[in-house]
């Protein structure tokens, strides 16, 4: 048998094919365009996401026996607005996990209904990225639009739906819409209520490795599939991930530098930090995860090389740095705004401590500690919390390159333990099909089976110490130019 994991990113599609075994037969990308109409903004065509999931499906299982797929999970860019009429066409341009107009509703959420009341519904507070508040936007700037919502999904589900016809979620991705009431793991009718939404619009909740149906008779026609394949309701992107590195069980963490950077963090128990610093989310494994999330992590890299130097050889950048922890230029990595742990979307990238000795190499380097840096806020957080981490798992685009790594290794002073296969959460969305399909009796025996370690990067004592002061230095850096922000 063999399970198709589709990764529903921000710049692409990534489509990857898994025998039960766990092994990799073979991975295709398909790319589609993202639109900023106004500045912070940021929009996709969800008919481009079910077009490129549809070629990729095709490209992906030519040559093999195409009546052996058994089945098709997901893990999907999470927040995203998707909104149907009642003939089920899209009524408009998604609204994405990194569109920042929403800052009015946020305060009005945070603010006016109160922190402490989202929590209580939510186990979270509102963030400018998160669905809610994206609803009351539509619904205050688009009342006509809005007035024709009958369904409202995420990214991820919208591909659910034009496969098998299933109006459904999932409780990891669910949970980062603030309409979710994590602990109990259904939808919250007081913020159906705040939002001005009823729960016949919002899909049925499932466990992220449940049949949600099976492929719709002219869609297994065009793949060439049977129509037995089934679908399975997979996971946030982020939770799926953690599904492909054996984040899964308790106290385990997980780092991924994509587009943007997480510290993931699962466990057993339901748990919520008192600032709410952190995301309070269910897991796809069944139980609850901790997740602290930066905007903008590999994207600042991409940015800087790309956009400012010119180049797409991030190794030929990195090579010329030698001097780790002596760095005198700092960098904040708040590109597109930042979430956690700061909840800013005024926020932006900047470059401090340059002198006339600054090299090209010191400002490459800066842009990885940066990001280091402000994944390792989120470290604090959890650490507050009593919660220990000796060793982390790493994924991403960023986890290729093992300078990024000694990095993290040393700025976070954990264990950062390297995996054969890397797949983030398009092997995550695989190995939840394999669970949705019987051949693994729980998303956590699959994840322990198929996720092996294959090196540890360690930090070094003399390195993390000097780290650790450049930390502290870095720490000073966000607060001091906070009201420069909000003024800018």
């Amino acid at each position: 048998m063999y399970f198709i994991g589709v990764d529903l990113g921000t710049s692409a599609v990534k489509l990857l094919l898994m025998e039960e075994s766990g092994k990799i037969c073979n991975i295709v990308s398909k790319e589609y365009p993202l639109f900023f109409p106004h500045p912070g903004w940021s929009e996709q065509n969800p008919e481009d996401w079910y077009t490129q999931s549809m070629a990729g499906m095709k490209e992906l299982t030519e040559g093999i026996d195409r009546s052996q797929v058994a089945g098709i999970s997901f893990g999907g860019q999470m927040h995203g607005l998707v909104t149907l009429d009642d003939q089920d066409q899209v009524i408009r341009p998604a609204i994405l996990w990194n569109d920042g107009r929403t800052s009015e509703e946020t305060d009005y959420l945070n603010n006016v209904i109160g922190k402490d009341k989202l929590s209580q519904y939510t186990a979270n507070i509102a963030f400018a990225g998160f669905t809610a508040p994206k609803i009351l936007w539509m619904k205050k700037n688009e009342p006509e639009k809005f007035a024709k919502v009958v369904k409202i999904m995420l990214p991820k589900d919208y591909l659910a739906y034009r496969l098998s016809g299933s109006f459904c979620t999932d409780v990891s991705d669910a949970s980062g819409m603030l309409l979710l009431d994590v602990k109990n793991r259904c939808w919250s009718k007081e913020m159906m209520e705040i939002c001005g939404v009823k729960e016949e619009q919002l899909p049925k909740v499932y466990e992220s490795w449940e049949v949600v149906g099976t492929l719709k008779p002219e869609v297994a026609k065009e793949l060439g599939f049977s129509e037995n394949v089934k679908v399975i309701a997979g996971a946030g992107d982020n939770a799926a991930a953690a599904v492909g590195t054996g984040t899964v069980g308790d106290g385990q963490c997980n780092i991924s530098l994509g587009t943007s950077g997480t510290v993931f963090i699962s466990s057993k128990n339901f748990g919520v930090d008192e600032h709410n610093a952190l995301h309070s989310f269910c897991h796809a494994d069944g139980s609850y995860h901790l997740m602290g999330c930066m905007l903008s992590a590999a994207s600042c890299n991409k940015w800087w090389a790309e956009e400012i130097l010119g180049t797409k050889d991030f190794a030929a950048e990195q090579a010329p740095i030698q001097k780790l922890g002596e760095n005198h230029v700092f960098f904040l990595p708040y590109l597109m705004g930042e979430r956690s742990p700061h909840n800013d979307p005024d926020a932006r990238g900047v470059f401090f401590g340059m002198s006339m000795d600054t090299s090209r190499a010191d400002m490459t380097q800066a842009v990885l500690e940066g990001v280091a840096f402000a994944l390792r806020d989120s470290l604090e957080v959890a650490k507050s919390l009593g919660i220990k981490i000796e060793r982390t798992k790493i994924c991403g685009g960023g986890a290729k390159s093992p300078l990024w790594k000694q990095i993290i290794a040393n700025v976070m002073n954990i264990k950062v333990d390297v995996l054969e296969v890397e797949e983030g959460p398009s092997l995550g969305g695989a190995m939840l099909a394999a669970v949705g399909c019987g051949v693994y009796p729980d998303v956590e025996t699959a994840g322990k089976k198929l996720a092996k370690v294959v090196d540890t990067v360690e930090p070094t004592p003399e390195l993390a110490a000097k780290y650790e002061e450049r930390y502290q230095k870095f720490k000073e850096l966000y607060p001091a130019m906070k009201p420069l922000f909000k003024n800018l």
